[in-house]
C-alpha cells in the first residue's frame, strides 16, 4: 500500500506562524525531510516518533542532489510511509516543488500541497508595509537574486515596472541588485529595507535606498530585500541613516 507526501510550508521561522494543517501533518509524520533554513523550533512539532532528515542546500552545498531528493520521496511512499516534505516560507516559492511534483505524478504517488506563509508577506507583516499600497503600488515583484552557476541574474529591465515593489529573495551581491535596478529605470532614492531572519528573536533591519544599497551591511542570511515607495510607508518605524538600530522597535534586534 502506498502511502503520501505532503509538500509543507513551514513559514518564515516563527512555530506560531504555521497553519493548523501544518501542525497536525507535522505531529503525524512518519518521515520528514526539510530544508536547511526550517527552524528548529518549527522542527520541534515533529512527532519525536518520525525520522526527520536534513535534505538543503546551503550557499551552493548540497548533501543531496534534487533528484536524489525526489527518488526518495517515491521510495519511502512505496514503502507506505506518511512523509512530510517541509519547506521554508511557501513550497511553491523558489523551493523546487515543481521538479518534486512531478516526480511523485509519474510514480502514482499521492500527494498534497499544504501552503505557508511566504518570507515577502512575513517581512512586510513586521516592517509593517503594504505591499500593495493603492496610493504608489499596482503589483508585487517576487523574484530570486540566486541563479544556478552559468545562468544570467534577472533582467531588470524587463521585470521592473512603475508602481511597483519588488521583493528580492536571496539578495546576495547589494551592489549587483541596485546597480541593475537603476539601470532599469529606477531613482536612486527608491526606498529599500533589508531584512533578515524574519520573525525569529534575532531578526534585523537596514533601511536605505537604491542609491546607497550597495553601503549596506551583509545581514544574516536568510535575508530577503524590499524596495519601492511601499517602504517609505509613514508605519514603517524610522531609522538613522545608514544605521543599524539595536533597541526594541519593530525592525530592530529582538
Amino acid at each position: 500500500m502506498k502511502g503520501k507526501v505532503y509538500l509543507v510550508g513551514a513559514g518564515p521561522g516563527d512555530p506560531e506562524l504555521l497553519t493548523v494543517r501544518a501542525v497536525h501533518r507535522l505531529r503525524c509524520a512518519d518521515v520528514v525531510l526539510h530544508d536547511a533554513l526550517v527552524s528548529p523550533q518549527v522542527l520541534a512539532l515533529v512527532s519525536p516518533c518520525a525520522r526527520v532528515t536534513n535534505v538543503g542546500k546551503r550557499c551552493g552545498t548540497k548533501c543531496i542532489s534534487q533528484a536524489e531528493i525526489n527518488s526518495l520521496l517515491v521510495t519511502l511512499a512505496s514503502e507506505g510511509n506518511m512523509i512530510v516534505r517541509l519547506k521554508s516560507g511557501d513550497p511553491l516559492l523558489f523551493g523546487r516543488a515543481g521538479e518534486e511534483i512531478e516526480a511523485l505524478k509519474n510514480a502514482g504517488i499521492e500527494f498534497e500541497i499544504v501552503p505557508g506563509i511566504t518570507s515577502a508577506v512575513a517581512a512586510a507583516a513586521a516592517a509593517r508595509i503594504a505591499l500593495t499600497d493603492r496610493r504608489c503600488a499596482e503589483q508585487v515583484l517576487l523574484v530570486s537574486a540566486h541563479h544556478a552557476p552559468g545562468k544570467p541574474g534577472p533582467d531588470w529591465r524587463s521585470l521592473v515596472s512603475p508602481h511597483t515593489t519588488i521583493v528580492v529573495y536571496m539578495p546576495g551581491h547589494h551592489k549587483d541588485i541596485a546597480e541593475g535596478l537603476m539601470q532599469a529605470g529606477l531613482n536612486g532614492t527608491t526606498p529599500c529595507v533589508l531584512i533578515s531572519k524574519i520573525s525569529l528573536p534575532e531578526e534585523l533591519a537596514y533601511q536605505t535606498t537604491l542609491g546607497t544599497l550597495r553601503d549596506a551591511p551583509a545581514l544574516p542570511a536568510p535575508s530577503l530585500l524590499i524596495v519601492g515607495e511601499t517602504a517609505a510607508s509613514p508605519l514603517l518605524p524610522e531609522f538613522k541613516s545608514a544605521e543599524l538600530r539595536n533597541d526594541d522597535s519593530t525592525l530592530a534586534a529582538k
